[in-house]
């Protein structure tokens, strides 16, 4: 006959009996008889857990209950209950949620940088849009666009504050224009007369080039020879380059470099700072078979200090003139180089009787009163030609 051993709640373990001896002895009987509902023992390893759990219950009900403060209900003790580990649906949202974070900071990282790049390499494009002080309190020195199509009306006039040294271009519209170069934009270039698209881009390429040497150049500014503008014009073409060799050796008042080229005394006046502001416009259109015209019509403000002295004027110099490209294989023209058919000048502060290859403004200090004609000319003022035949006097400069 087989024996059973009691369970650890039995009184001979110790434990608390949670039966009577009475129906633990009906209860042996019936098992050692085969019959049903006979308890059966727990193995070793869930008595184990078992005891681990009420453990676990016991600390949780100690933990929950130190908080009890006098004269409140005592809250409910909550079985312990094991730590979540990978719930599906909340892990996945949390860390779904995560890479879109992370993904808004790498893409808006990403355009920052890009922003700080663009506007490191160009920064125009933010301060062209910032108003600035100019000299003045209410002066607007945002850059104006770029000028497309022949202005209406001269330009309004500013606060008429005199240029000093280190604001040279205060009190006059051209604060706004473009410096030097950058004011001669290229149109965008397609075939006409004949002539490729690469060809009119290069005759409007080497146009501008004629313009910057001929009004930007430090070097003729300074009054040296023109070598450059000398360069790019034709000598096979009538009129342009010869008549610039004999009016620099030989300047008459029909005849001068400064027609065509700025140039200022250096024992007179020099170039202040290294900006000169440029504003106008470049068109093309078709000649003559086989040939290409360039329309070009800018103005220039120098600022200047008087030699030997710190007295500052502008000079503006307005400059109309066409330049053709022609096919060398068509005509008797040299491949690349470019004729002059037009060109003419309209200068504001200088001494219009005077006709010795230089340009020569007034200064404040300089008393030309008497040299200065009856004609009020806006220098500023590219909405018309002045038809100026004699010598006039300009209301700003």
């Amino acid at each position: 006959m087989s024996t059973s051993t009691p369970p650890e709640n039995h009184p001979d373990h110790g434990g608390t009996p949670s039966v009577s001896d009475e129906q633990w002895a009906q209860l042996v009987r019936q098992a050692e008889a085969g019959g049903a509902g006979a308890p059966k023992e727990p193995s070793a390893r869930a008595r184990m857990v078992t005891a681990r759990l009420r453990e676990l219950d016991q600390q949780a009900a100690r933990a929950q209950g130190s908080g009890r403060r006098w004269g409140r209900k005592p809250k409910q003790v909550e079985p312990w209950q094991p730590d979540g580990w990978r719930t599906g649906p909340a892990w996945q949202e949390r860390n779904g949620g995560a890479r879109k974070r992370r993904r808004l900071a790498g893409t808006l990282g990403f355009l920052a940088v890009m922003g700080v790049l663009v506007v490191a390499m160009r920064p125009s494009l933010v301060t062209d849009h910032l108003p600035g002080d100019g000299g003045s309190p209410d002066a607007d020195t945002t850059r104006l666009l770029s000028e497309t199509a022949p202005p209406t009306a001269a330009p309004t006039r500013e606060a008429p504050d005199r240029p000093t040294l280190d604001e040279p271009f205060r009190g006059s519209p051209a604060l706004r224009w473009a410096d030097g170069a950058q004011g001669i934009e290229l149109p965008a270039a397609k075939a006409a007369g004949g002539m490729s698209q690469d060809e009119v881009a290069d005759a409007l390429s080497k146009t501008r080039r004629l313009l910057v040497e001929a009004n930007l150049n430090p070097a003729t500014l300074r009054g040296e020879r023109p070598r450059a503008v000398l360069q790019l014009l034709d000598p096979h073409a009538e009129g342009a380059r010869e008549q610039l060799e004999s009016s620099l050796s030989k300047p008459t008042e029909n005849n001068d470099p400064v027609m065509l080229v700025s140039r200022f005394d250096p024992a007179e006046a020099e170039v202040l700072g290294d900006v000169v502001k440029v504003r106008g416009r470049m068109t093309f259109k078709a000649g003559e078979p086989g040939s290409v015209e360039v329309d070009a019509d800018y103005s220039f403000v120098y600022a200047l200090r008087k030699a030997g002295g710190d007295d500052v004027a502008r000079t503006i110099v307005r400059r109309r003139l066409t330049a053709v490209l022609y096919d060398a294989e068509r005509w008797d023209a040299t491949r690349g180089k470019l004729a002059l058919t037009s060109y003419e000048s309209n200068v504001g502060n200088t001494e219009c009787d005077t006709h010795d290859g230089f340009l020569h403004p007034w200064f404040d200090s300089d008393n030309h009163a008497a040299a200065r004609g009856d004609e009020l000319i806006d220098p500023y003022d590219r909405s018309e030609w002045p038809d100026q035949k004699e010598c006039g006097t300009v209301t700003r400069t």
